[in-house]
């Protein structure tokens, strides 16, 4: 295991739109928060030689590779940040492993369970700690939320219904990036979408029982792509391929502690850009959380009088609730960014502490074993149960 200094210098492997906002994060804990352990933009890593470069100088790296096994071998790099496309995710996280350096990867951790369970083998056998960036458990108002929830405030649960809704894919002359392709993907708004809700689901109402689920292709080919960059792409107007991918998933769950649970993911709800959202119904209150609107909480108490009940709206930024007293004033409100910035903060005291913080590998394995079962019971029209895809030692 890599020796914990005052700096952990990182190596991150990828650029683009996860890159960019992870190195901001890297950039801006330290000025934040003080840490005991501050992040050092060491290397970062790209196959493109004029992007990565370019993606250095404007990110503050202090040099660049262009192969990543290159840069796990440097023995001035202490963690691998993995931003790469999903199917890249297992052979770094792995050689990283076992070249003794620390992990932290992008979600969902794997194209398969099978991969993550390979995944969580290597750093645990090797000793380094883990990491998976679900970050919107991060958000101020989510973990209000888990506050209010783990004091009782609104009982025992009963409901959650999460859906998490976007757009951008809807024309049928939109390219088949990598996010629609399944070698590369691994799944389409199921592992991109409902993994984030699966994730907030466990962290706030408990482990998943079993699903029962559908996935859905609307578009069956598209253009394929002749160049991308990010969410975007241009399309070629004459070779289409076919689309392997599911471009919506809704389930159903149950949970061991006998909540109920309604999930949707889709990239084809017209008029919604980033609406990931939950709503928890519990014996004594209810919340809501919309990430289009992250510092805001919708609480709703039923010990309130009679005539003043219903929800009322929180603004997450006061000094009592979590990370918000590191940055501004009240009601100044912070923004997607600062949900990297919060999850780095915890990565960062997790190395200091020598323990791997959630979510890790753990919490990215079983995320995986839920979004398997509901692929197999949307396969098999079935209820899964989550047990028989975890392995007991877990």
């Amino acid at each position: 295991m890599v020796g914990l200094k005052k700096e952990i210098r990182i190596g991150m492997v990828g650029y683009k739109f996860m890159g960019k906002a992870h190195s901001h994060a890297y950039r801006d804990a330290p000025f934040f928060f003080k840490l005991g352990l501050n992040p050092v933009r060491q290397a970062i890593c790209g196959r493109n030689e004029d992007g990565v470069r370019e993606a250095a100088e404007q990110y503050g790296w202090n040099s660049y590779e262009t192969d990543w096994r290159e840069l796990i071998a440097r023995d001035d790099i202490d963690l691998i940040d993995i931003v790469t496309p999903n199917n890249n995710h297992a052979e770094i996280a792995i050689t990283a492993a076992e070249a003794g350096k620390h992990v932290f990867c992008e979600k969902p951790l794997a194209m398969t369970l099978e991969e993550s369970k390979r995944m969580l083998e290597a750093v645990e056998k090797n000793n380094v700690i883990h990491m998976v960036n679900y970050n919107y458990r991060f958000s101020p108002a989510v973990q209000y939320a888990k506050k209010l929830i783990d004091e009782g405030r609104i009982g025992k649960i009963f409901h959650i219904r999460a859906n998490y809704l976007q757009d951008w894919i809807m024309n049928p002359d939109f390219p088949l990036v990598w996010r629609l392709e399944k070698s590369v993907s691994g799944s389409g708004s199921h592992g991109d979408l409902a993994a984030h809700l699966i994730d907030l689901a466990r962290f706030l109402v408990g482990e998943f029982d079993e699903v029962s689920g559908m996935l859905e292709t609307f578009i069956k080919e598209r253009p394929a792509v002749e160049d991308s960059s990010g969410l975007s792409g241009v399309a070629s107007t004459t070779d289409f391929r076919k689309v392997e991918v599911d471009d919506a998933s809704i389930f159903l769950a149950k949970f061991k502690n006998g909540a109920l649970g309604t999930f949707e993911a889709t990239r084809f709800a017209g008029g919604n850009r980033n609406a990931n959202k939950f709503e928890i119904n519990g014996e004594k209150g209810s919340i809501k959380w919309n990430a289009e609107n992250l510092n805001e909480l919708d609480v709703y108490f039923a010990s309130d009088e009679e005539g003043l009940q219903g929800f009322r709206k929180i603004n997450c930024t006061e000094e009592s609730h979590p990370y918000a007293n590191a940055y501004w004033p009240a009601a100044h409100i912070i923004g997607y960014e600062h949900t990297f910035i919060n999850l780095i903060v915890e990565l960062m005291k997790g190395l200091e502490r020598g323990e791997s913080t959630s979510p890790n590998f753990v919490d990215g394995y079983i995320n995986q074993a839920i979004m398997e079962a509901v692929e197999k019971s949307s396969e098999n029209k079935t209820w899964e149960k989550i047990d028989k895809y975890i392995e007991e030692e877990i």
